[in-house]
């Protein structure tokens, strides 16, 4: 069984950050590519050792992301 899940990555210094908000679990790499394929590993495994009722207690529901446009100064 497959199921969809939000990756957001963004750089930090010289690497890149990511997180899967659903259920709070971030990775790091140093590429984009890199930084996707070791956030999913980290879901995998963690599909893979969680408790079914651990998965349910951090799915966070929808998620939602988007742009807005704030004042500034």
């Amino acid at each position: 069984m497959n199921r969809q899940l939000t990756a957001i990555i963004e750089r930090e210094g010289d690497g890149y950050v990511s997180l899967c908000p659903e259920l709070d679990i971030a990775s790091q790499g140093d590429s984009i590519e890199s930084t996707r394929d070791n956030l999913r590993e980290a879901l995998e495994l963690f599909f893979e050792c969680a408790l079914p009722e651990e998965v349910q207690e951090r799915l966070l529901g929808e998620i939602y992301i988007t742009q807005l446009e704030v004042a500034v100064g």
